[in-house]
């Protein structure tokens, strides 16, 4: 786009002036043309075609009604206040219902006057009507001249009081296509267009606001997801082809450790995923560039051997390796985790957490500097100062979400001359796009079957009239010697509340089993609390674990057998798998019981659906991406990475693969765009990179 005029702000357009715009400003960051003609529709309507009122029922898609409105009342009082109009057509009547923005409408709408309705129906009290629908004046002329699609664009009551309703929108868009046109300079190299059957710039954007038919729609919506997913890849393939390129790596050739420890000390055979995921790390480690590579595998898939046997990669080779973990627990059951197998080789381990005395520090500092400790695992611990390795070779990092980009790169630093090698694990699963786009500058390596011998776990949805039933069958499972969580959500708003529902639960556990012993854990509590409870329920001391969600992550009692989830509607999908991962540790087969009340949204039964239909953590980060959209997962919100316009990685995985792979095979003939014909890609990187997020998230 011609900078000069797209950085043109919005007041200078004919029909907005000053006061329209800053509403615009403040409301929908809407401050120049280059923003408003990037303000997509999220909708079109066809203008051209209206329901008979006697057609409806309830829970149709969005629907579009012509008609005069015969009656109107307001109703109840105070915050209850509603009012109603009764919209009429030659086959019945229909009523439309508002409960917000009562005095605006009020004055909006006359009686026998005829108007076009937009909304969706839906059933009340054995009635069919449409809450807070779009509402205009019919008007033949205008309806004749704006073609079949109407675009409809997002709004906010604000900008409606002020007259910039999405119609008003549209105007000032129509406005503002023509004078743009001339100054759209195409972003995409001629090629690539034709290769990938996509339509020029120009049309995209004429066609994604005013399209000619349904089939240029689609297109301009093509275009420009493709364009957006495109610049997105290009970048984070930039920065892993430069960093591979540009930080050299260790190379470890010896497997000396490696293969003794295989041969001799392993008593289980690794999946085929294991050794696969292996391959793919001895290979970085071998190859004379820094590894970056993200590990990902659903609780209980064998992420620990694998850290551990890349380890033994780094320490054959004379270096040392630390693995960091986001809490004290974590880090402590890798350290019980890892130390038997460290032990049986004789390699020196420790580990180093906020509650290491002074004296043990001193101890792990000095044999860290002279490189007699090969293995130290710890917490946020491992990034302070004192903290010197002699030649670190490996930093592995654990639940890497839960740690900020600055603490990252210290532990990088911790050699002077070369980077060590970087394996960041989680156990939670990522939709292949979304992994493309948040990781997109790391290898992603996933373990994708679980060891031979666990039992997947049986989950199943009970309502809360069934508690006796459940309490029945927690009692033969503890008489059999398991143990038991019983997880409440936490509720945002109070932590009050949360903690009275935790109180309850804990009265009423307490007084059903009064012959068992339980624990609780919460939020509220000090560190060294928790942990107390925590290791008195894993030694079996308490049978029953009452907490929140701050057992989400890590704890590994392979005697817990039942895993209760009190409220699961009020959980996402991915808690609610981190939750059931707590349990199926063991041999001994494993329960998930979600307990809810017998009234559920539509999204809260569909998650408790997929949860007891499959195990399968990818299965269902997928639907949970389609269910919560991309900004909920992984916190990504703030990370200013997914500000994408148009594209959704939920719905959009096919054109981001192709964007993807349209990438990589430009990078891979041309890796500095140095090419005539890619001239307009480099241009366009260099005008994104002035007003953009930084992309190197992860190294």
């Amino acid at each position: 786009m011609n900078h000069n005029f797209f950085d043109t702000k919005v007041e200078f357009l004919k029909g907005l002036g000053p006061i329209k715009a800053t509403v615009l400003n403040k409301e929908i960051n809407v401050f120049t043309y280059a923003d408003l003609i990037q303000r997509y529709p999220f909708r079109h309507e066809d203008r051209t075609q209206f329901h008979q009122i006697s057609d409806i029922v309830a829970d149709m898609p969005y629907i579009q009604l012509k008609g005069k409105i015969k009656f109107i009342e307001t109703v109840g009082e105070g915050s209850k206040e509603r009012f109603i109009a009764y919209l009429r057509d030659s086959t019945g009547d229909i009523e439309l219902v508002w409960f917000k923005g009562i005095n605006y409408i009020k004055k909006f709408i006359q009686l026998n006057h005829e108007y076009i309705v937009f909304g969706k129906p839906s059933e009340f009290n054995g009635k069919i009507n449409i809450s807070h629908p779009e509402i205009e004046l019919y008007n033949p002329q205008e309806a004749k001249e704006q073609g079949a699609l109407f675009p409809v664009y997002n709004t906010t009551e604000t900008m409606k009081k002020k007259m910039l309703d999405s119609k008003a929108l549209a105007k000032a868009i129509k406005q503002l296509i023509p004078l743009a046109l001339p100054h759209i300079r195409e972003t995409l190299p001629e090629d690539v267009l034709q290769e990938n059957q996509l339509i020029s710039k120009k049309e995209a954007i004429a066609n994604i606001h005013f399209p000619k038919n349904m089939d240029m729609l689609q297109k301009a919506k093509n275009r420009l997801k493709f364009e957006e997913l495109f610049y997105t890849q290009i970048r984070l393939l930039q920065q892993n082809l430069y960093r591979k390129v540009t930080y050299q790596g260790f190379v470890f050739k010896s497997t000396v450790l490696l293969t003794e420890f295989y041969k001799n000390h392993l008593e289980f055979d690794l999946t085929n995923a294991q050794k696969r995921v292996i391959k793919e790390i001895y290979k970085d480690m071998t190859c004379g560039k820094q590894m970056n590579r993200l590990l990902q595998g659903d609780v209980g898939s064998g992420k620990t051997i694998v850290a551990f046997i890349s380890m033994l990669m780094a320490i054959d080779n004379g270096f040392q390796v630390c693995l960091m973990a986001p809490t004290e627990i974590l880090a402590e059951q890798h350290y019980q985790g890892l130390k038997k197998y460290a032990d049986s080789l004789g390699i020196p381990i420790d580990i180093l957490t906020g509650s290491t005395t002074s004296g043990g520090r001193k101890l792990i500092h000095d044999y860290l500097e002279t490189g007699d400790l090969k293995i130290l695992i710890g917490t946020h611990a491992l990034l302070e100062e004192k903290v010197k390795f002699k030649n670190l070779g490996l930093a592995i990092i654990d639940e890497q979400h839960r740690f900020g980009v600055e603490q990252r790169s210290k532990l990088w630093h911790k050699n002077a001359d070369v980077f060590p090698h970087v394996l960041v694990m989680t156990a939670t699963p990522i939709p292949r796009t979304l992994a493309m786009t948040l990781y997109g500058d790391l290898d992603v390596s996933i373990i994708d079957e679980l060891p031979p011998g666990r039992k997947p776990i049986k989950t199943v949805h009970r309502y809360d009239s069934h508690r006796l039933k459940v309490f029945g069958f927690i009692r033969e499972e503890i008489e059999k010697g398991r143990q038991v969580y019983i997880v409440y959500p936490l509720i945002e708003e109070s932590e009050k509340l949360n903690l009275k529902n935790l109180m309850d639960g804990f009265e009423s556990i307490a007084r059903a089993f009064p012959e068992y012993q339980t624990s609780i854990v919460h939020g509220q509590m000090k560190p060294k609390e928790k942990d107390y409870e925590m290791q008195r329920f894993s030694r079996n001391e308490t049978q029953i674990m009452i907490a929140t969600t701050v057992i989400e992550v890590g704890v590994n009692v392979p005697n817990a057998s039942i895993m209760i989830i009190e409220n699961a509607e009020r959980f996402g999908l991915s808690q609610l798998h981190q939750l059931r991962g707590r349990v199926g540790r063991g041999s001994e087969q494993s329960f998930c019981i979600l307990m809810t009340k017998y009234e559920l949204s539509k999204d809260a039964r569909e998650r408790i659906k997929v949860m007891v239909e499959t195990n399968d953590g990818f299965e269902i980060a997928n639907t949970d991406l389609k269910l919560r959209g991309p900004g909920d997962l992984m916190g990504t919100q703030q990370s200013g990475i997914l500000d994408l316009l148009i594209a959704d990685l939920a719905k959009d995985g096919a054109i981001l693969e192709q964007a993807r792979n349209v990438a990589h095979k430009i990078l891979t003939e041309d890796p500095n765009l140095q090419a005539y014909k890619n001239a307009c890609i480099k241009h366009q990187l260099s005008s994104l990179s002035k007003n953009s997020t930084n992309w190197a998230r992860i190294s």
